[in-house]
């Protein structure tokens, strides 16, 4: 099942957001990420807010989009009465749940209600998640015509084993086939794979990323196998069907990743993410770690405006009963401090090619950096310099450094 949301105050009933948030947003970019809940099949990893058409009561394919529209009408009006200065999208994300379910029309719709509302920039980045197979060429064509600039496929293994153990429905066989029609739509392909999987090898996975270079992608997503608690691979590998992943054999797929890619032409700007050029970086995900401006449309759907997060209702039918009735479907929210607000962008930006300054980190830990660059975590000219940027071994141990820094 869907992981939990996390506490907060319960949010306004009508979205009200407090003036602050106005504070200095003609600075920062501003993004709509829009959460599309279904999926035809569950994979047995995934804990992420999703519902077949079995789990669903209450709410439809069908009906979903004029609700994610009433959501964008809803956003406009919530910043207005803020006093936000109207901004232009600088990028569109379309994510999932599997978005293409719904339909090319459906999607472009919804893409031209926020046109229509916010306007776009010039050089709006516009993507859409899918699946290999549930996309078709036509598709891509139409996506491409209508506007949307990028396409994320959940490619997740070139491997049929791993892919059978991970619950995914598609055939290898036709990847090579979706990439060529998106790259011929004028489409750019960022392709998402997963590492670690149970009876995984070294060997199998550099197979993965011997397959997803043949594609010649413009972006790779590559993130290690997490085993939530409460999906079905967890009581799978509770049960002792499936071995759990291992560390070690994580840090050396990872260490192939950053080999093979960046043999290839690839560079690193996140650290589970690569880009052929840096044009190609995803403009969206780094507004995220940037702690840039975006609202989330749709059920369970994170959104973060000018220091103030809030969550919305997780079920699509709770969602969309608030919106037919005039509601916000935000459920709860924090704001966060200036304190809070520091110790995030050290938790963010330590992930990030460029790294973070060093007058970011309080408090004394010149031993805790010495220590980094001495075993190699750090990069040391550039600490030097005064921006503290993980190396590729750094990188294994992200999360160690940033709690420390912090």
């Amino acid at each position: 099942m869907p992981s939990a949301l996390p506490e907060g105050e319960l949010a306004p009933d009508d979205g009200t957001l407090p003036r602050s948030v106005a504070h200095g947003a003609h600075t920062r970019d501003f993004g709509l990420y829009v959460h599309v809940p279904f999926c035809s099949a569950r994979c047995g990893y995934c804990d992420f807010n999703t519902y077949t058409a079995d789990e669903l009561r209450g709410v439809s394919r069908d009906s979903y989009p004029d609700h994610a529209i009433a959501e964008i009408a809803l956003a406009a009006a919530v910043l207005q009465d803020a006093a936000v200065p109207a901004r232009e999208l600088s990028t569109v994300f379309f994510g999932g749940g599997t978005p293409t379910l719904l339909g090319p029309e459906a999607l472009l719709a919804m893409l031209a209600t926020a046109k229509d509302t916010f306007g776009f920039a010039s050089d709006v980045e516009i993507t859409i998640e899918a699946n290999p197979d549930s996309v078709t060429d036509e598709d891509l064509v139409r996506l491409a015509r209508g506007g949307v600039t990028r396409i994320s496929l959940g490619v997740q293994s070139a491997n049929t084993s791993v892919l059978k153990v991970l619950d995914r429905t598609h055939n290898p066989a036709i990847v090579p086939q979706r990439v060529r029609a998106a790259l011929d739509a004028g489409l750019e392909v960022s392709v998402d794979v997963i590492y670690g999987s149970p009876g995984e090898t070294l060997s199998m996975w550099q197979e993965t990323l011997d397959f997803i270079l043949s594609l010649k992608p413009h972006h790779v997503s590559a993130y290690a196998l997490i085993v939530e608690p409460g999906t079905a691979l967890a009581r799978r590998i509770s049960r002792g069907e499936l071995e759990a992943p291992d560390d070690d054999l994580h840090a050396d797929m990872y260490l192939e990743t950053e080999r093979a890619l960046s043999g290839a032409g690839y560079s690193w700007y996140e650290i589970s993410n690569w880009a052929r050029e840096k044009g190609f970086e995803s403009r969206h995900n780094r507004s995220y770690w940037n702690s840039s401006d975006w609202w989330g449309i749709g059920p369970g759907a994170h959104s973060h405006i000018g220091g103030v997060r809030w969550w919305n209702v997780k079920h699509p039918a709770a969602y969309s009963q608030r919106l037919m009735a005039g509601r916000s479907p935000a459920h709860a929210r924090e704001i966060l401090s200036p304190t809070d607000q520091a110790l995030e962008r050290v938790l963010l930006g330590i992930r990030l090619r460029e790294g973070i300054s060093r007058d970011l980190v309080t408090g004394d830990k010149s031993e805790l950096i010495a220590e980094s660059i001495g075993r190699g975590l750090l990069d040391g000219p550039s600490a030097l310099k005064g921006q503290l940027v993980l190396t590729t071994t750094g990188r294994l141990v992200a999360d160690y450094l940033a709690r420390g820094l912090t």
